[in-house]
């Protein structure tokens, strides 16, 4: 394990699988809270089903913090996306065309009304036409639409999806359908509760179904896998503070259009993991 110097802060990690089967760990590291100088790290693991994991070096890919793994397109370039807080509350997107071995800038967005909050925790859907679409967290949703893979973006605007300033998920199931998990109705903005998943069959033009995957207050953060057999995973957590309760949920793309649990797969609220109690009791919500 390497530790991070004193004063030096990890955090915002993300799990991901590529398409070679590697293990990666990405998180932002910074010196302090917001030293404006956020750098994206990751370290690579090539047989994530060893007894004992081998890492490789933890390397810098880019400037500013994420929170969510990347897309792989259809041409098989992969998008990294991060948000630079404190210089230009901007979105830039990394691209690697060798598998990860590197990672280069290769656009950067710009999103409407930083005054209230800077851009987060950015997500990208390839759509059917070759488009790309960013679903961004601030003060609700905002988005933004690319036409050259990545290179320009159009500006930034209010997304017609209400939701609250917290992360959401979006991606492209097996079907070609979207998944979308967010907090509550679609046409209305509520707190973080009654985290919920949709499916659009049009690129996000408009969203049917409505799984309620937890009602409760305070769950947040979702994050997701869809598996070779169909059954779609979303991990979140509960009550931050003071639980700190991890959970995950499965269920598939026809409980999701139901609207209600109809398949023999579907499991919610299923713990995964609860911070010990002593951490639980002193961690700070952002």
């Amino acid at each position: 394990m390497i530790l991070p110097r004193q004063g030096v802060r990890a955090m915002s990690a993300s799990i991901w699988i590529d398409p070679q089967g590697r293990l990666w760990v990405f998180w932002g590291q910074a010196f302090g809270v917001q030293d404006g100088r956020y750098g994206i790290f990751a370290i690579v693991s090539d047989d994530p089903d060893a007894d004992e994991l081998q890492w490789s070096a933890p390397r810098r890919l880019g400037d500013g913090i994420m929170l969510n793994k990347p897309t792989v397109l259809s041409d098989g370039d992969w998008l990294l996306t991060s948000s630079v807080w404190k210089t230009d509350n901007s979105i830039k997107v990394y691209a690697s065309t060798d598998q990860g071995e590197s990672f280069t800038l290769r656009g950067t967005a710009n999103i409407a009304d930083p005054k209230r909050r800077g851009p987060d925790e950015p997500m990208i859907v390839e759509r059917k036409d070759g488009s790309l679409w960013m679903l961004v967290r601030m003060q609700g949703l905002a988005e933004t639409i690319s036409t050259d893979r990545g290179e320009t973006w159009a500006p930034g605007h209010r997304s017609s999806i209400k939701h609250c300033t917290s992360r959401f998920f979006v991606r492209r199931l097996q079907s070609g359908s979207l998944l979308l998990v967010k907090h509550g109705p679609l046409d209305k903005r509520i707190g973080r509760e009654q985290l919920t998943a949709y499916v659009s069959d049009d690129d996000g033009k408009t969203w049917s179904g409505g799984l309620m995957i937890d009602e409760r207050e305070d769950v947040t953060y979702p994050d997701g896998v869809q598996a070779k057999d169909g059954r779609i995973y979303i991990i979140y957590d509960h009550q931050r503070t003071p639980l700190g309760e991890v959970l995950m949920a499965t269920f598939t793309e026809e409980d999701v259009r139901v609207g209600e649990p109809v398949s023999d797969k579907i499991r919610l609220r299923g713990k995964v993991a609860r911070l010990p109690i002593k951490q639980a009791d002193t961690q700070v919500k952002p």
